[in-house]
Parts: C-alpha cells; structure tokens; sequence
C-alpha cells in the first residue's frame, strides 16, 4: 500500500546566470547553458514517477525569484515534506542555502541537508577550515579576493595549482586551463575567472593522482567510485571539468569515466570511506552527500570537496553508487524521503514528551 502522505518536490526553474559556464572561451553558443540545470529538468518525469511508486501524493514545484509566490504556493499544498532538488535560484548558487531556511521558517521538513551545512559546503575555503580544524587532509590553498593582484613573492603554493570558483558547483568555471604549471598561466587563468564570474577564486596545490568519488548515504559509505580518464590526451590535465560532466560531445566527457566499485585495496578503501564518513560528520551533513578525494600517488587521500545534496538524477555518480549496493532507483528516493519523515515523527514524539512533561 502507498503512503498517503504529501511530496512537494522543489527544484530550481533553469535560469542564464553566468555568461560562461565552462571555464574557457568557445564559439559554439550552444555552449553558454548552465547545462547542469536543463539535464535536470529532464528527470523530473523520472523523479515524479519513482516516488509514485511509493508515495500517492507527488507535486512538483520549479522556484524561481519570485519568493512570495513560491512560498504561497508551498503554503497551500501544506506538504508533508519538501524532496528539495533546489540548487540556486535564477542561477545563483548563494541562494541555494536560503531556501532550505525558507522551508525551516515554515516548519515544513525537506530531505538533505540543512541551510547552515549547504551553505558551509558552498563556500570553498570554510570547508577546508573545517576539515583541517578536524584533522582530515585537503590540500594546501589560498583565496584571491576578486579583483586584487596576486604576488608572485607572496605565493607560497607548489605547482602544479588548481584554480576554481569560491562558491560554486557542477564544475562550473573548471576546464583543463584551471590546472596550472608556473604563475604566468596562473595569473591569466585568474584573470579570466574574474572577468567573466566576477567572484573570489581558491587556488588549491593540485594532487596528481586517482580522483575518488565517495557517496555517502545516512553516514553509510556506498561502494566507492573512481573517475578513470583513459584515453583522455596526455597535454589535458586529469580532472573533472565542467564539460567533462555536460557536454557528452566533448572530449573530456568521452574519457571521464566512472568505475563503480573503485579497484583498491581493503585496507585502503576502509581508510577513505572512513575519512568519508569523518567528513561528512565535520561539516554537520545529513541524508546524504558525496564527498570527492584526489588520491596521491604515495596513495595518501586528499579530500578536495564535500558535496550536499548532490546530483542524485538516474546517471549520476550517487545512483550508480546505490545501484551498485543493491539499491534500485526508486527506493533510493524512497529512503531519502523517509529520512524528512523520520525527523519529522522524532521531533513530534520529543514535543509531545514535553507537553505531558509540563
């Protein structure tokens, strides 16, 4: 039998925020989409008709500027829960945080994670203070305020260096130039980043190695995932670009692929997933999320990001991850959303003890 229960699920309408996502300059204007929303928008169908499976009342709803009406409406479905696919808001990733506070503001519980950890995980450099501050290894790094020079005598990082924007996700701004060898490519990759994003820029010592992608479900690690680039060309550095995950016509893409479970030994693999499992604790995540690493070739694990709420559509990293333990599509949304029901049961029996108490 279906729950009976009512499932708003919120994602982002598909908005031009940026006049470059992919990190380069191109010619094709087909290339200047945030591709990482259109694709989305594709699932919905897909998302609606999975929860269907389970749950008899699923609506959908694409949130846009205009927060009043947003929330009007979210007020007159009176959801039992949020399943929140919300990202940004008319492209802007800043307000990603803002409308998991929304949904606290109208004591309406959501799936994933909180307003405090999205925008924690949002901004790069507070990551890594608090990994660091939790002992966990991430590479060494430093923040260019937008616009400000960068002095070569002042530049304590080794090469090569890894540029990317301060507060974004879906590897927007990233493509084989955002790897560095030496301060003159540096500064002109720095500079192109703030002309066309106009924000602050971290600049990480890039770990030559495997990258290691760790999805993470309930503070339960899934099979591990490796993103192997054989037959990428050998000038292009060994990374995860922004075409590399949504333009397939692209050459990064062809030769970014996932293997799922990641060849590594035991010992090795128990000390990622439990560093993954550190790492999600740190950054106070909940639900799920996937925690990325780049491993060194002395096999030492860098964790590079933690990533709330990723991408869980039916190609992504995540699902194939849960396909991979045993757990079809449908009841990874399942378990998902259950997890916002469970809070919202635990929370009502602990008012319900007060209210007897008094």
């Amino acid at each position: 039998m279906k729950n009976e229960s009512k499932i708003l699920v919120c994602y982002n309408e598909p908005a031009k925020f940026y006049n470059n996502y992919i990190g380069k300059n191109f010619s094709d204007i087909n290339d200047n989409i945030d591709l990482s929303e259109t694709e989305f928008s594709k699932q919905l169908d897909i998302i609606q008709s999975s929860l269907n499976q389970h749950f008899a009342n699923v609506d959908l709803l694409a949130l846009n500027s205009n927060i009043k009406q947003n929330i009007e409406y979210i007020v007159a479905k009176t959801p039992d829960i949020i399943f929140n696919f919300v990202e940004s808001l008319e492209g802007n990733a800043n307000y990603e945080s803002y409308i998991a506070g929304i949904y606290d503001l109208l004591g309406i519980y959501y799936t994933g994670n909180s307003a405090l950890c999205l925008g924690n995980c949002l901004i790069k450099s507070r990551t890594k203070q608090i990994l660091k501050a939790r002992g966990i290894k991430t590479p060494e790094y430093m923040v260019v305020n937008y616009k400000k020079k960068i002095d070569e005598d002042n530049f304590n990082l080794k090469f090569p260096a890894i540029l990317k924007l301060l507060r974004e996700d879906a590897s927007i701004g990233i493509s084989e130039y955002s790897v560095v060898k030496d301060f003159r490519s540096l500064k002109k990759q720095l500079l192109f980043l703030f002309d066309h994003y106009k924000q602050d820029v971290l600049i990480e010592e890039y770990i030559i190695g495997k990258e290691l992608n760790v999805s993470v479900l309930n503070a339960e690690v899934l099979p591990i995932s490796e993103i192997t680039f054989n037959g990428l060309p050998k000038e292009l550095p060994k990374i995860v670009t922004y075409e590399a995950k949504w333009s397939p016509e692209s050459v990064y893409y062809k030769h970014t692929v996932p293997q799922c479970p990641a060849q590594l030994d035991d010992r090795l693999y128990n000390k990622i997933a439990a560093i993954a499992i550190d790492a999600f604790k740190a950054m106070d995540c909940r639900d799920y999320a996937r925690v990325d690493f780049r491993l060194s070739n002395k096999n030492v694990p860098y964790v590079i990001e933690v990533n709330p709420n990723p991408d869980i559509s039916t190609d992504s990293g995540f699902a194939r991850s849960a396909v991979a333990a045993g757990i079809p599509y449908n009841e990874l949304l399942n378990r998902i959303a259950n997890f916002a029901f469970d809070r919202k049961k635990n929370d009502s029996k602990i008012t319900e003890r007060g209210q007897i108490a008094s």
